[in-house]
């Protein structure tokens, strides 16, 4: 008997090991699986079918036709739509992972852009289940990467098997970076994806995806347009998805990086028109590893200068303001070279540096 509970069923029952799901990959397109993760665009009903759906083949082509069953959704073809339907019986967070999904089997041959944070993170986990060793994570190395995330970032990707490939930027190269106006972020992505891009074609991949995700269209980030200009695909976003679905999906599949506080590269903690220098990102970096070893765990150092102003986690400032701990602060940035060292009362929060920049700053795309 035909039920579209059994969707709903198998959409949340994961048995297979990633290898077995990677292996899944190359192998021939007609099989009966669990659910994928697939696009929620529109189906018709089907002709003849009680319990099918049917997604026009366009230009053509066939219907691909989709029934439910005990096993599953049975397929004729790689799947790229699910009716809406069945989004009440999977659920939405389910909905948008199978959208993910099936968009990274979409893309073939793949290279990730892999910083070690929660969403390139799960990012180059949910590709490596997908397509196994058709992908591979690159990881950018240069003096705005802290060593401890680095360190983890490799970590993470060899406890999962996960190909990681570590290639040098020269961002510290370009004048219009190390100025460090409102631009900076889009330089740096530009950079990147200009050596993603010719690592893609010397190495025969297909394509080039990166971790934005939808809440990130909520902020400034102009390295989104040095994305679009370089053709970079942003699956997270296009399955609609946010940083704590993210999180949720990071937390179901078992990855220790589900609560990770949210990290950045060390140049977004130097005010905007500080140049960046390997001496402020180093002392930014030592004052945020004394800031965890103190067991702060959600920190930035914001750099102005001869100012230190840190900022710590809303539910950690209690512990922060004391005359104690005051005085181990002020003792371990003055080390560091700044002459005040501040606690910003508003707490942790991210971009707070944005807030300085004019709104033209924040409209005018910038110059390729």
């Amino acid at each position: 008997m035909h039920s579209v509970a059994w969707i709903a069923q198998a959409a949340g029952t994961e048995q297979d090991s990633e290898k077995t799901r990677a292996a899944e990959a190359r192998n021939a397109p007609t099989r009966s699986l669990p659910p994928h993760w697939i696009d929620t665009t529109a189906l018709r009903p089907c002709h003849g079918l009680s319990t099918g759906w049917c997604l026009p083949g366009g230009r053509g082509a066939t219907d691909r036709a989709y029934t439910t069953s005990r096993r599953g959704l049975s397929y004729n073809a790689s799947m790229s739509a699910l009716p809406a339907k069945l989004l009440s019986e999977v659920g939405a967070l389910e909905a948008k992972s199978l959208v993910l999904r099936e968009r990274l089997r979409s893309l073939g041959r793949l290279l990730v852009a892999y910083s070690g944070g929660v969403d390139s993170g799960f990012l180059v986990w949910a590709a490596y289940r997908e397509l196994g060793d058709r992908m591979l994570a690159v990881m950018a190395d240069s003096p705005s990467m802290a060593r401890s995330q680095k360190r983890d970032a490799e970590a993470f990707a060899g406890e999962h098997g996960i190909p990681l490939e570590i290639i040098n930027t020269g961002e510290m190269e370009r004048p219009e970076y190390l100025r460090n106006d409102a631009a900076r972020c889009y330089h740096c992505k530009d950079e990147l994806f200009t050596a993603m891009e010719e690592y893609r074609q010397h190495q025969g991949f297909e394509a080039i995806a990166y971790g934005v995700n939808l809440d990130d269209q909520g902020d400034y980030r102009p390295g989104q347009q040095a994305a679009r200009q370089h053709h970079v695909a942003a699956p997270l976003l296009e399955a609609g998805l946010t940083k704590q679905d993210i999180r949720d999906l990071a937390s179901r599949a078992g990855l220790r990086i589900w609560n990770k506080p949210a990290s950045a590269c060390l140049s977004s903690r130097l005010g905007y028109g500080r140049p960046v220098t390997r001496e402020a990102l180093s002392a930014v970096e030592r004052g945020e590893e004394a800031l965890h070893h103190l067991g702060f765990r959600q920190v930035r150092v914001r750099h102005h200068g001869e100012i230190a102003r840190l900022e710590i986690a809303r539910e950690e400032l209690p512990r922060a303001m004391t005359m104690e701990m005051a005085a181990e602060l002020t003792r371990i940035f003055k080390a560091l070279g700044f002459s005040y060292v501040t606690l910003d009362l508003e707490g942790f929060r991210s971009g707070s540096m944005n807030v300085l920049l004019p709104l033209q700053s924040l409209v005018k795309p910038p110059r390729s």
